[in-house]
Order: C-alpha cells, then structure tokens, then sequence
C-alpha cells in the first residue's frame, strides 16, 4: 500500500475549510483546460461549466504540455519549433492557511520565450525549471517566478553530446543524463549531478536505458534498466539509490512514469498491457496489474488520491484503485484506437480537472468529460482540429468582489 504523506495533504484540507458556512456564498470552483491540436501549432483554452473558449494561442508546432504546482502557467513545448512558450493560465490560488483564495482572468500567450535546439523534457520543482534540448545536448534552467515576470534568464548547462536527455532541478543541484559514449543516439547510461558552479559532483550513478522521471512526495524516481534510482535531497547533496525491480517480475520494465499526490507511489507503464504501481516501502515494492488491451495513456488523480486513470485502445477509460492493486471501474467511451503504427499518430489524453477526467479524442474532434465519481459521462465538448495533448489548471478558492 502506498505510504501516506500527512505533510501533503495539508494543502486539500485547507481547501476544505473553505466550505464552511462563514464562507459559502463567496466560495467558487473553476477549472479550465489547455489543448494542443495534433496536427496545427494551435493551443485552445476552454472554460468549464460554461464550456466556452477563453482563448486560442498560435504556436511555432504543434505542442506537449506542462502544468506545474504552481497552476500560474501553462507550459507549451515545441519540439519541431525549437522553443517553449508559457500560456499564463489566469488563475490565481493564493494560500491563506485556513482558506485559499481564488482570483481569475483571462488566459494569455506570455512574449518571453525558451529557444533551442529541440526541446523535449520539461522538469520543474520547488519553482525551478529545467528544460532539456535533445537536439544540442544543453539544459537550460530558469526560475518560473523569473518567467512569468517577463525575465526567463536561462542557466545553460551542456553535456557530452546531443541525446534524448533530461534535466532535473534538485535544491542547488542539477541532474542530467549522460549520453551512451558510443552511441548518443542511443538511450543514456546514467545521471551526472552538477553543482551551482556547474561542475559534476561525484562520480556517475549508473542507469542504463533511462526514459522516464516524477516526483512523489520529496523523492525523485528515474526509470532505468535494471529499476528506478530514487532520489532524495539531503544537505550534502542528492542522495541517489536503485531500487531494483524484484527477481518474480516477467520481462520488462518501465519507461513512463507518474508520481502519486498525497500517497508516496509511482505508477509505470510495464510492458504494452501492464501498469506498474511502485512503492518502495512495501515488501514487493513493484505490483503489476493486467489491462484488458494495450494502454494508450494514463492519468493520476489528484484530488480522490487512491484512484488512477487508464485509457486502453479498445477505447475503454478504466479507474484504478492502486491501493488494492485492481480495476474497479470501466467506461467504454471511444471508437478504438490501435497501438499499431506509430507512436506519434493521435490518440487520446486524459487530465484530471476536479470532479471531472477529461479525455480528448482526436479522430471525433471533442474533449469526453466523464464524473470522476459517478465514472459515467457527463458531456462531450466539440472543439475543431485534432484535440491531442491536455492539461487542467484549477481549484477551489474564497473570490472577492
């Protein structure tokens, strides 16, 4: 069962306080979605309740997107155009400790941008961003306070060669893969830790074939070969240990990974029909669960923390109760959608946004909003295009007149 983190859910309880009478005619929820379209550079807005677009962003491609913690931002990776962008999200949670406030406003394309060659990976934490540049083997890290404010001065940091990296930002630390030494085009042996100086800080920690990375909690997991390094801060710098898969597991491995809110997990792909819920506290830290067709997508829930979402390509959306380990829903919801061909054609996405999974279903050109509790569907939104990548920002909050 996933370790619960107390300090985690003081966030949501404070949320909770809100509803109180004191405060019932002033209390307000909003969430609002961001979609990229599959085949246009194009990211549109929409309103939930009213379902309207608030508006529409013209990028340099098409884009993979990235909310953060913050919920200040919506951040636009543009692989094809060399650059990410940040769509301000116009929402404002602002913590009061016994109540949390809510201030909206219209979305808007920020003009600073982050340009190189290639961007993939998108990392932040604790406020600090690393972005990594498959295309020129560069990381480059700003503070998003810094980019919001119009002033995104990059930190570039540059490796041995061009490979598909990733950098993440840890306290005064970076993390950054090294390129396989005799074939960057291949996946990366390791993770070097480089100081505020920029210099590497011991030697390599070996992670063969690493794709994959998320955060639970205060730990950082990385996907390898042979199991997941966790990583952990600590004043002498990053602890780094590997957390090797168990010996009874079928041939595999995980490559995409997810971290849990509130419940210290991570949930992994596993193979072609298998997800992976990962908890290195318990005896057998990697459970595996059977999916009735191949996974398209997955999703964790922030708010109802025990749940997940799969999408399979027989076109069914699936809850996944990770602290039993099961399948204890499923909803049919789309036409099919193969695994064959591939890995880039349109499939769909799933975001959390509240009470609702939204699902995007690029072939059909409409967003499925389906009750989180209830798991039926409660609606469909048309948007033109190819409705792809998705992402929601919102929350509960005290509004002022």
């Amino acid at each position: 069962m996933p370790r619960l983190l107390h300090h985690l859910i003081l966030p949501a309880m404070a949320l909770s306080f809100c509803v109180a009478p004191a405060w019932a005619e002033d209390e307000a929820t909003f969430w609002r979605l961001f979609v990229a379209d599959h085949a246009k550079p194009l990211v549109t807005a929409i309103d939930l309740g009213t379902d309207t677009v608030s508006g529409s962003f013209e990028l340099a491609s098409p884009a993979s997107l990235y909310a953060t913690p913050s919920k200040a931002a919506v951040y636009a990776v543009q692989g094809e155009g060399d650059r990410v962008s940040a769509i301000a999200s116009g929402i404002a949670l602002g913590d009061h400790g016994d109540h949390a406030d809510l201030e909206i406003a219209a979305p808007r394309l920020l003009d600073a941008t982050i340009a190189g060659d290639k961007p993939v990976h998108f990392v932040e934490h604790h406020g600090d961003i690393a972005m990594f540049f498959d295309g020129e083997g560069v990381a480059r890290l700003v503070s998003e306070k810094d980019w919001l404010a119009g002033n995104p001065a990059a930190r570039n940091l540059k490796v041995a060669a061009p490979h598909h990296g990733v950098a993440a930002p840890l306290g005064g630390y970076t993390l950054i893969s090294r390129p396989n030494a005799e074939d960057p085009k291949a996946l990366p042996v390791g993770i070097d830790v480089f100081g505020a100086d920029g210099a590497t800080v011991g030697e390599l920690h070996a992670c063969p074939d690493l794709h994959g990375e998320a955060s639970s909690g205060d730990t950082l997991a990385i996907a390898c070969a042979a199991g997941l390094l966790l990583v952990t801060e600590a004043k002498a710098g990053p602890q780094i240990k590997l957390l090797p898969y168990s010996d009874g597991l079928p041939e595999g491995k995980s490559t995409t990974l997810l971290g849990g809110v509130a419940m210290q997990y991570w949930l992994g792909n596993y193979g072609a029909d298998r997800v992976a819920i990962i908890d290195p506290s318990a005896a057998e830290p990697f459970r595996l669960v059977d999916l009735p067709s191949r996974r398209v997508h997955f999703a964790i829930d922030p708010q109802r923390v025990k749940y997940a979402y799969v999408f399979t390509e027989d076109g069914a959306l699936h809850r996944l109760d990770v602290v039993a380990g099961a399948i204890d829903k499923t909803l049919p919801l789309t036409q099919p959608y193969s695994m064959d061909g591939e890995w880039s054609l349109p499939r769909p996405r799933l975001a959390v946004a509240g009470p609702h999974i939204a699902v995007t279903d690029p072939l059909a050109g409409a967003i499925h909003l389906v009750d989180a509790e209830s798991f039926a569907l409660v609606r469909d939104i048309a948007l033109a295009g190819t409705p792809y990548n998705i992402v929601a920002v919102g929350g509960s909050g005290h509004t002022h007149d």
